[in-house]
């Protein structure tokens, strides 16, 4: 929930951390603190809001590290201010903390330090953690190190921490426990932070710290040892990623950019994973488990947000397809039952960061209970792929924008796949019946451009409803979930009211809502439930709603039942979402930069919710 960057080398370190705060932005941005030891002495710098005001704060101190770390916060526990902004200090202000995560015991552990005479500046769960190491440190005599480790056996919770300390000045101590944490190395330098966009630009080898392990980063180099003191091997990976992926590449936001960018990134989600020739579904992650998959009596997802939507309508596809019973659970309801998992079920966790805390947790109750987990996910070395079984990647490229977009699509294509891959080994779905759709779904990617196309006529409707108060989303079959995703898009960056519903059930209660100032968005394209779904914007029109209607081209039956007509490309209605959620996500986005609203970082909300 939270940005964290930290660097050590020859270069001026603040340089680098306030740009790659700039790019962690999206995690947390309502603070953001800088603290780096110049001549030897630690220095904090932090401030209330945007990265932009803490680089405006410090741009006059002209100050010169090369030892320096950065967070951008999301806030958990206490208001966004200067005090509760990160980093955090020991009473000397000798020993310095960034912290991802929550402290689950920080109440007890606060209580205790204060019986021992430490004094409390902030509000936050994160200052307990510093005065614990200061208290270790002091009392044992050790190092920062090994203070850090103690200080740890007496933390429950999650963390993605860096530690600084004074009478340390060339060393940087980071651990991580649940919350993401990747080690940059590069020529003679070596960065710390969330995820790798602040360090692509300096180099593309990395290693990702496990939990329970704490890396060390001093005159020495990296080394890396588990909770137990004992030194590890770290993995160095290659990753591919390009610096102009982060960045806005001409757009005015990262949200429609990521919009725009959904032909290819889906088109990368296929990209070898259908071959055509053969017409074959060829998916490697799942290679050694597509017997298992084949065989499960029941397959149950797990997602929060538009990673359960996507489900939803994996759904359909899946039940189809496969001829498999699916559940779609919300895993931070999962995660608190006592779910009944027998042997032969699969359980796949879906998730755009690879980071979400609940389905992370989830995933663990599935293990444990005896289930095959699988996870599918877009960040390539995140929590979700590395606790996994096996899985599948979206490669989707970075999604900066918090509201998803290209991710939704990107998992709708990756689960149709995993469908298909499913019913050919079943033999459930007939030859021919799935080459026609392996056709279509190859089309798909120049489809989403001519519904791109839309765009200047969603402008103009969208400053027609711009101060609308409420909004309806109506949708049947495959589309009713695009309903619903719909619906959570204007509510996350326009902050209008909105609502997703099957069509059907409007009439079980929502229609007492209708009136001429109600906006109603029906998916209506031509589908099995075409006819129903024609008398359900009929019983909209005879209330005098607003009736925007999402339609597949060349359709003028709705014509004079609808105030707006979208028409999107025909394409087989099982692959409808793909093209049908474009609209919606266009209209969104129009509707709340008219408003005036932070699209890309909407409040109170954050890309990665690595947190409960």
């Amino acid at each position: 929930m939270c940005g964290i960057i930290a660097y050590s080398g020859k270069k001026n370190a603040v340089e680098i951390i306030i740009k790659g705060l700039k790019r962690l932005e999206y995690r947390g941005y309502d603070s953001a603190g800088l603290a780096c030891i110049e001549n030897n002495l630690l220095t904090i710098h932090k401030k209330k809001g945007r990265v932009l005001e803490l680089e405006s704060y410090v741009k006059n101190s002209n100050l010169q590290s090369g030892i320096a770390m950065g967070h951008t916060r999301w806030a958990t526990h206490g208001s966004p201010n200067d005090t509760n902004a990160h980093p955090h200090t020991n009473t000397a202000q000798t020993i310095s903390i960034i912290h991802n995560g929550i402290i689950e015991n920080y109440e007890a552990l606060r209580k205790e330090l204060q019986n021992k005479g430490y004094k409390f500046r902030s509000e936050t769960d994160s200052e307990v953690f510093v005065h614990l190491i200061d208290h270790i440190y002091q009392q044992q005599q050790c190092d920062i190190e090994t203070a850090t480790r103690m200080a740890l056996s007496h933390i429950v919770g999650a963390y993605a921490l860096v530690v600084m300390s004074q009478d340390e000045p060339d060393t940087l101590i980071a651990a991580r426990k649940g919350s993401p944490l990747v080690i940059g190395i590069g020529d003679g330098e070596y960065f710390l932070a969330s995820d790798a966009t602040p360090i692509v630009e300096y180099t593309q080898k990395v290693v990702f710290l496990n939990d329970f392990e704490i890396a060390t980063i001093n005159s020495n180099g990296l080394h890396i040892k588990d909770s137990s003191n004992i030194p590890l091997s770290p993995l160095v990976q290659q990753i591919e990623l390009e610096l102009e992926a982060i960045e806005k590449g001409g757009f005015e936001h990262f949200m429609l950019k990521e919009i725009f960018e959904q032909p290819l990134s889906v088109h990368n989600a296929m990209r070898g994973r259908i071959q055509s020739h053969s017409g074959k579904i060829v998916l490697g992650g799942l290679r050694d488990y597509i017997d298992k998959l084949a065989q499960a009596d029941r397959i149950i997802f797990l997602g929060c947000g538009t990673s359960w939507h996507s489900a939803l309508v994996a759904e359909y596809f899946f039940e189809e397809y496969c001829r498999i019973p699916v559940e779609v659970e919300y895993a931070s309801e999962f995660r608190y039952r006592n779910p009944i998992i027998r042997k032969n079920d699969v359980v796949i966790a879906i998730s755009q960061s690879g980071e979400t805390a609940d389905t992370l947790a989830a995933m663990e109750i599935a293990r444990d209970k005896g289930a095959l987990v699988l996870g599918i996910c877009n960040v390539v070395g995140s929590s979700i792929a590395r606790n996994s079984t096996a899985g599948c990647y979206l490669h989707a490229g970075p999604e900066i924008g918090v509201a998803s977009t290209k991710a939704f699509t990107a998992q709708l294509t990756v689960l149709f796949l995993v469908a298909l891959e499913i019913a050919q080994k079943k033999e459930t779905i007939k030859e021919d019946a799935l080459k026609t759709i392996m056709t279509e779904l190859e089309s798909i990617p120049a489809k989403i451009e001519k519904a791109l196309q839309l765009d200047a006529q969603i402008k103009y409707i969208s400053s027609i409803f711009k101060f609308a108060r409420n909004f309806l989303y109506l949708g049947r079959g495959f589309n009713y979930p695009v309903a619903l995703e719909g619906a959570l898009k204007l509510k996350e960056i326009s902050y209008i009211h909105a609502e997703g519903y099957p069509a059907a059930e409007m009439k079980h209660g929502p229609i007492a809502l209708i009136d001429e100032q109600m906006p109603v968005v029906f998916i209506a394209t031509k589908d099995s439930s075409y006819e129903k779904i024609i008398s359900n914007i009929q019983e909209v029109k005879a209330r005098k709603g607003e009736i925007i209607a999402v339609v597949t081209e060349g359709d003028r039956q709705l014509t004079s039942l609808t105030d707006h007509l979208l028409e999107i490309p025909a394409t087989h209605e099982s692959l409808t979402p793909l093209l049908s959620v474009i609209p919606l996500q266009l209209m969104a986005y129009h509707i709340a930069v008219m408003r005036g609203c932070n699209v890309d970082q909407p409040r109170n909300l954050a890309k990665s919710v690595t947190v409960e």
